[in-house]
């Protein structure tokens, strides 16, 4: 096997990637070491390094010569730094990596509700890369060839300053800067480096893109590398996880969602990538470097629940923002500055990861007709007033707004929450959404003490949902995905999380039963079945690792603990060597699928493992004498 990230070289599973981010852009770094996937100056920017989808893209590499498999990769506890181990005949070696943080740069443009946490620190726009010898001694090397603008341009490097220990390479309206402790040397588009390290030696490279400094020598990087540590440890010290032996999986989680944040504007991304596909070899590819409404209920009650309240507001603040900049129309989904057009092409010169194609940028999804959207704020706007009881004018104008045009839209199909590319349909996913907004909208009235509003809301409210239970339960009385279909669909599974019924309603517990039984492959939950559905495409897909920790945590509801607690050891061992998931299993290989770090899928891991977390100490509790 040669190193990953050049022309011919073999794709590492999505999964055997390791996830770097300073909250402005992210990292991918494959389980050869190399840096596969960056882009600049922010996560959804074109990509220096994308040979996670072309082998031609871009790659930067550091570690030892002629060894391509490390020993071992981690991330330091607590962090988004991570470590790359080499053993080779006669020495170890050991790589560091990370995107630096700095201290606040006051001069950040930020929204203008935007608040800052007490621990939040500013992007330095630094990638840090450090290597040492631990014992022995090793001939390493250093390949850095970034090609902007998603692999259409080739670097063209430059020296810069005295020696050969900085370079610039300019592109695509970004100075892309290294520097360095070692020599370093061009050809064509690589910049290169060979030296011999012995036991104790060590050096830095440090790739730069804006007038922050970088590092000026290898003092100064460590000491900005533990400035990095640091921060995220302390980041992670403000949480309250449980004292259970899943709490590492719910530390990475938070930990992952906080690196899919945006920090100028709070905007959560749904994945740090583009066009990892769902289906090997398949079409079936998305750019999800954008922020999605629908995420925004469940983002909220992640971060409360695990006491990121910085985090949930911050996003709730980006949400409210572009809702009160959409005097018209509120999209389901934004660009993470906020950007309301998001044009979708394909970039034809790219092979894809593993062949798969067309790669996608841009997500013509933005001008879809989608009603769970007003579902999806009025819940965060409701989640959000619980914990102060407090509901001021800007906030009730958006509420007002909000449910008026979930009433005038709840009897028209849309299409649905899969984002489906076929003909649109009632889907009963979408129905709840709307009664979502009715029934949180008249419960927020009450608040607002505007009993008109509450009454007309709540009815309304009783209209969709005595809609909802005429049309949309089968013979067996079981949820299907739309008005007159046969077919199930896994987003049933939130009729009992958004509270449409009590868990111990007999359609929800068939409803739950139903999915588990008819809807999996390997116990592994499906969106639904590709033959009964029409979604636009004809090739199949993995299961949705998201609906999978739906239905962990709409078994705890219906009283099926020791199931759900199966289900959720099964899912968590299907969780990356770093404890990351992309946003699909393949069932019978167990291999991840889809774009990656999926935000989605962490936040609902975090829902099912707090609500088997809770179950099992209720459990335990004794009762009552």
């Amino acid at each position: 096997m040669v190193a990953g990230g050049r022309a011919g070289d073999p794709f590492a599973p999505i999964a055997d990637y390791g996830f770097l981010s300073d909250c402005e852009t992210t990292a991918l770094v494959a389980p050869s070491g190399n840096i596969e996937w960056m882009c600049l100056p922010k996560m959804d920017s074109p990509s220096v390094f994308g040979s996670i989808l072309d082998r031609d893209a871009g790659y930067f590499r550091l570690g030892p010569a002629g060894v391509e498999v490390p020993a071992a990769q981690r991330y330091i506890p607590g962090t988004m730094v991570m470590e790359t181990t080499w053993w080779l005949h006669g020495g170890w070696v050991v790589v560091t990596d990370a995107l630096l943080m700095g201290p606040w740069h006051h001069e950040t443009e930020r929204s203008h509700t935007h608040r800052r946490a007490p621990t939040d620190y500013d992007a330095d726009h630094v990638l840090l890369r450090m290597i040492r010898c631990v014992n022995g001694q090793a001939q390493i090397r250093l390949d850095c060839m970034p090609v902007f603008d998603y692999g259409l341009t080739p670097a063209r490097w430059e020296h810069t300053g005295q020696g050969y220990h900085e370079a610039v390479a300019r592109g695509n309206g970004i100075n892309l800067r290294l520097n360095t402790d070692l020599n370093v040397g061009f050809e064509g588009s690589l910049a290169t480096s060979r030296t011999l390290l012995k036991q104790g030696d060590a050096r830095f490279v440090a790739l730069s893109w804006s007038e922050h400094a970088p590092p000026a020598d290898y003092a100064e990087a460590h000491e900005r590398l533990v400035w990095t540590v640091h921060h995220w440890q302390h980041w992670l010290d403000r949480g309250q996880f449980p004292d259970h032996p899943w709490r590492s999986h719910l530390q990475r989680s938070a930990l992952t969602l906080k690196g899919l944040t945006f920090g100028p504007s709070g905007a959560v991304a749904a994945a740090a990538t583009t066009s990892l596909p769902e289906t090997p070899g398949g079409d079936r590819n998305w750019d999800y470097r954008y922020t999605w409404i629908r995420d925004s209920t469940m983002a909220l009650w992640a971060f409360y629940t695990l006491g990121y309240d910085w985090e949930a507001n911050d996003f709730f603040y980006f949400i409210t923002d572009v809702a009160e900049a959409a005097e018209g129309k509120l999209q389901i989904m934004y660009g993470l500055d906020g950007r309301e057009e998001l044009p979708e092409s394909t970039l034809d010169h790219l092979s894809g990861y593993d062949n798969a194609r067309p790669v996608r940028i841009g997500n013509e999804a933005y001008m879809q007709a989608q009603h769970d959207v007003w579902g999806a704020i009025i819940g965060s706007i409701y989640m959000f007033v619980r914990k102060r009881d407090r509901l001021d004018d800007r906030l009730w104008k958006i509420v007002v707004k909000q449910v008026e045009d979930a009433l005038e839209n709840w009897r028209t199909p849309d299409c649905g929450m899969w984002e489906v590319r076929g003909e649109p349909q009632h889907f009963t996913s979408s129905k709840v959404f709307c009664w979502v907004a009715a029934d949180r909208g008249a419960r927020l009235a009450r608040i607002r003490g505007d009993h008109g509003r509450a009454e007309r809301w709540q009815r309304a409210a009783d209209e969709i949902h005595a809609d909802v239970l005429a049309n949309a339960v089968d013979e067996r009385g079981v949820f299907v995905a739309h008005y007159g279909a046969d077919a199930l669909d896994a987003s049933a599974l939130l009729i009992p999380l958004l509270g449409f019924l009590p868990a111990d309603d007999k359609r929800v517990r068939e409803t739950v039963l139903a999915i588990a039984d008819e809807l999996t492959e390997d116990d592994l939950v499906q969106r639904y079945r590709a033959t009964e559905t029409d979604d636009g495409f004809e090739s199949e897909e993995g299961t949705f690792t998201i609906c999978s920790f739906w239905m962990v945590s709409t078994l705890v509801m219906i009283n099926e603990l020791d199931r759900a607690r199966t289900l959720c050891e099964k899912l968590l061992s299907y969780a990356s060597p770093l404890q990351l998931y992309a946003e699909e299993i393949d069932p019978h290989t167990g291999r991840q699928l889809g774009n990656f770090p999926q935000a989605f899928t962490h936040l609902a891991l975090i829902n099912a493992v707090m609500q088997v977390i809770r179950a099992e100490e209720e459990e335990r509790r004794p009762g009552l004498m």
